[in-house]
């Protein structure tokens, strides 16, 4: 988003959410478990995992590389049972469906980057932090803004929540009869940079076929939309639309087939800051596609939590095999409250963005990662993620002080 676009006097932007029951966010959240079963036993182990589905089918595959054995059909069932196939009207069962398991190790090209960085090898006096090379090339962005209290933008954050209530109302069955597979949309009008009302919420909700649509709408509207979307933020102009042909019987893997890291705006800032492109889950954290996302967000949010900006984007851009970065680029959209020198300064003394370094800090050879697979890696204040922790933003605004 450019600065002019931000400082426009009225807009429209929107942002959208898929449940645990899309195929994609299936394949997300089925490639992440067997990340964090792998990192249980092996938190060395080098992961790069990724899950396909159709009608009865898994397809699971990749290259992984560790010293322990996992049971990857067992996996499977699990994840999807928890999501909620569990009934064959549904189209899709955990117990039925068939699985395919197609892994290879990690390439030894890529592990020779990896394994020692490029700084290890001609760097005499290399530190322990420059061992790790990143795992890829590529650019990854991190973003925060003082729209939400969980510094996120305001469309995707609503957009989550009432995928997260969907799922809600389905599990402890006050709306039984929807099913697994669901989507959400919603349109924020802005003013001069701010948040000012909800154009618009879309809701598309799987649902058993003997429940008519006027039911459906009135009670999405009641026990979905309304317990999410503040009340200040409605008016006699918001539009409702709750699956808008009239009927969502068929859902998940029998519609649609689905693949990991097909959902990559989903799991940022929902169009509303830039995308280097990678995708995050079934990945372990050597995948600076991954980590480097992650310590991106946790910059701009100390940053913007230490009330330098009121939104604020980082750019960090790696090489195969090298620890680090190649470039770190900061845009603050006009509303920075000291210099773009002082906030690059701040960065480069308060965040080593070397992958072993971000390792470390982020405490990532862990298995946390499943949890994140649906409704958002960022912004999660229903969980105690490290990089959504705002730990260094006091420190960083008094040093912020003394050189403003």
């Amino acid at each position: 988003m450019t600065q002019s676009f931000r400082r426009a006097a009225k807009y429209l932007l929107t942002s959208e959410s898929v449940t645990e029951g899309h195929p994609d966010k299936m394949c997300d959240q089925i490639s992440d478990a067997i990340l964090d079963n792998i990192l249980k036993r092996d938190p060395l182990a080098r992961v790069a995992c990724e899950t396909a589905v159709t009608n009865g089918l898994v397809l699971v595959m990749g290259e992984i590389t560790t010293k322990c054995y996992i049971e990857v059909p067992r996996i499977v069932r699990a994840v999807v049972r928890d999501i909620g196939y569990t009934r064959p009207e549904c189209g899709f069962d955990y117990q039925t469906c068939g699985i395919l398991v197609s892994i290879n190790e990690q390439s030894t090209d890529i592990a020779l980057g990896v394994d020692r960085a490029l700084e290890a090898k001609t760097g005499p006096a290399a530190s322990e932090l420059d061992q790790i090379g990143a795992g890829d090339q590529g650019m990854m962005v991190g973003f925060a803004c003082t729209e939400t209290p969980e510094m996120m933008p305001m469309p995707i954050s609503l957009a989550h929540k009432l995928c997260r209530q969907l799922a809600r109302v389905r599990k402890e069955g006050a709306l039984p009869y929807l099913r697994p597979d669901g989507k959400s949309q919603v349109t924020v009008e802005y003013g001069n940079g701010q948040p000012k009302r909800v154009d618009s919420v879309v809701i598309g909700a799987q649902h058993d076929p003997d429940v008519g649509q006027e039911q459906i709408k009135r009670d999405i509207i009641e026990q979905v939309i309304k317990p999410v979307v503040p009340a200040r933020l409605l008016d006699d102009k918001t539009s409702f639309h709750v699956n808008a042909t009239g009927r969502f019987v068929i859902g998940g893997p029998v519609s649609d087939t689905g693949f990991t890291g097909r959902k990559i705006l989903v799991d940022t800032y929902g169009s509303l800051a830039r995308h280097g492109g990678g995708a995050f889950s079934g990945k372990d954290p050597t995948k600076v596609d991954r980590s480097a996302a992650y310590m991106a967000r946790y910059i701009a949010k100390n940053l913007v939590a230490a009330g330098l900006s009121e939104r604020l984007e980082i750019q960090i851009a790696y090489v195969i095999g090298v620890a680090h970065p190649l470039s770190v680029s900061i845009e603050a959209f006009g509303t920075g409250k000291v210099s773009q020198e002082v906030l690059e300064g701040l960065v480069e003394r308060h965040f080593d963005l070397r992958p072993a370094a971000i390792i470390q800090a982020l405490d990532l050879r862990r298995p946390i990662y499943q949890q994140t697979a649906c409704c958002g890696h960022f912004g999660r204040d229903d969980l105690d993620l490290p990089w959504e922790r705002t730990d260094k933003a006091e420190i960083l605004k008094q040093e912020a002080a003394g050189k403003g």
